[in-house]
């Protein structure tokens, strides 16, 4: 997602958030465990389910088991992977 917490702000006062469903019109609002979160990121969006919080900042491991990622693959990624295949080099033809 974004390494920093002002990334993050960027994002949310841009309006790339949304927070179940509904745009958030500032980076202080509140989150509760159960909340959806929506971020539309560079070039994907991806769904989380808030799982839980912690007290200190701890290792990136401990922070992925706070969420659940709700985001499928059918979306944006299959439409990158279906352009990539279609860049087929074309053949040279033979020259007479």
């Amino acid at each position: 997602m974004v390494r920093t917490r002002s990334d993050a702000a960027a994002l949310a006062d841009a309006g790339y958030v949304r927070l179940n469903g509904k745009r958030i019109a500032a980076c202080s609002q509140p989150v509760r465990v159960g909340d959806v979160v929506t971020l539309a990121l560079d070039r994907s969006v991806r769904v989380l389910k808030v799982e839980g919080f912690c007290e200190r900042r701890g290792a990136a491991l401990a922070a992925r088991s706070l969420y659940r990622d709700l985001t499928t693959n059918s979306g944006a990624e299959a439409s990158i992977a279906a352009r990539d295949s279609a860049k087929v080099s074309p053949e040279k033809t033979p020259a007479e």
